[in-house]
């Protein structure tokens, strides 16, 4: 039988929602970028069931250019011109690493996917989406690189896109990905199935209007601090979804997806108020190393300073990411 996630996706809400409010007293602001030196691009994909997401492409030289590109996913209710996502892309870039900094179906609260055969609006976002559909933008953003010439891609995840590129990997095994980077994902599992009777009481409800055609209802979120809503069909989706992937290095649970993940690994979170610390990359480490068959290597490190979305810091997470890349990928 599968577990239930709820709890999990609030604890995530609750971070995203945390973090965005703490951010607002950070200093140097993070809209504070300077003008990048190099091409930037907006670009679009299409995924193999018709949703369409856009990116931005930062791009070197031609000369100073590596074989290998690196796609950044963004976080719940985020987007792909985050101005912090676009500062590491830039410093990227200035690194020689061309950088996407995409979209995926989660993105914003709320958006719309796109529209069927007979006019129906399909919504997607934090709200609306349906999380687990997103490792098919992940596979477009994949191909997109590949066009432009790039057969090696990094997935960098940040906050619950780390959940996301983690998934995609250990479920796709794709030989064009040459590495992941967990930016600030949780570990480990954030709490006990919720199995009382408020839970499943949302979750018959959450049936129920899936099968009557109406997944787009929203139902409240029992947060009291910071009070919000997804959609029948989120819900739903969140409920299916198996235990291991809310605890993707397996650091309680069993069946880890890490396991099947064949490639290099770097995690990270600031130093500053982000939703996990040393103590969390300990337990990466630990788990990483008891389990057979799992990731050849794992890298970990802290971003000095920074807080749970790197505002002030883009230019040391992009040297973090880019001095990996060429130990660790590059090199061999």
């Amino acid at each position: 039988m599968r577990k239930p996630l709820l709890f999990g996706f609030l604890v995530v809400v609750l971070l995203g929602t945390g973090a965005f409010l703490g951010r607002l007293s950070v200093r140097p602001h993070s809209e504070d970028q300077r003008p990048g030196r190099f091409p930037e691009q907006i670009v679009y994909v299409r995924s193999a069931d018709d949703v369409v997401s856009a990116g931005m492409m930062f791009t070197p030289p031609k000369e100073a250019s590596k074989p290998l590109a690196i796609i950044w996913v963004h976080g719940w209710g985020a987007n792909f011109y985050l101005p912090s996502y676009v500062g590491i892309g830039r410093a990227l870039a200035d690194r020689g690493l061309t950088t996407v900094s995409v979209n995926t179906r989660m993105h914003d609260l709320g958006n719309v996917e796109k529209y069927t055969f007979f006019d129906k609006r399909v919504r997607g976002g934090g709200y609306w989406g349906v999380t687990s559909e997103d490792a098919q933008d992940i596979a477009a953003w994949v191909s997109f690189a590949e066009q432009r010439g790039y057969n090696r891609v990094v997935l960098v995840g940040h906050s619950a896109g780390a959940a996301s590129v983690g998934r995609y990997q250990a479920d796709s095994t794709d030989k064009r990905v040459a590495g992941l980077v967990f930016a600030s994902g949780g570990v480990g599992e954030a709490g006990q199935p919720d199995d009382s009777a408020e839970h499943r009481a949302r979750v018959e409800l959450a049936r129920k209007l899936v099968a009557e055609g109406a997944g787009d209802d929203l139902i409240r979120l029992p947060n009291r601090s910071y009070p919000s809503y997804v959609s029948a069909a989120t819900y739903l989706d969140i409920e299916n979804t198996p235990r291991e992937y809310g605890d993707f290095f397996g650091t309680t649970t069993s069946n880890a997806p890490v396991s099947r993940v064949k490639v290099p690994i770097l995690a990270f979170f600031g130093t500053s108020g982000d939703v996990g610390g040393e103590k969390e990359l300990d337990r990466v480490r630990a788990s990483v190393r008891r389990l057979s068959g799992g990731a050849r290597t794992t890298t970990t490190t802290m971003i000095t300073h920074g807080n749970h979305e790197y505002v002030g810091e883009e230019a040391q997470v992009a040297s973090k990411i880019s001095e990996w890349a060429e130990t660790t990928l590059l090199r061999r």
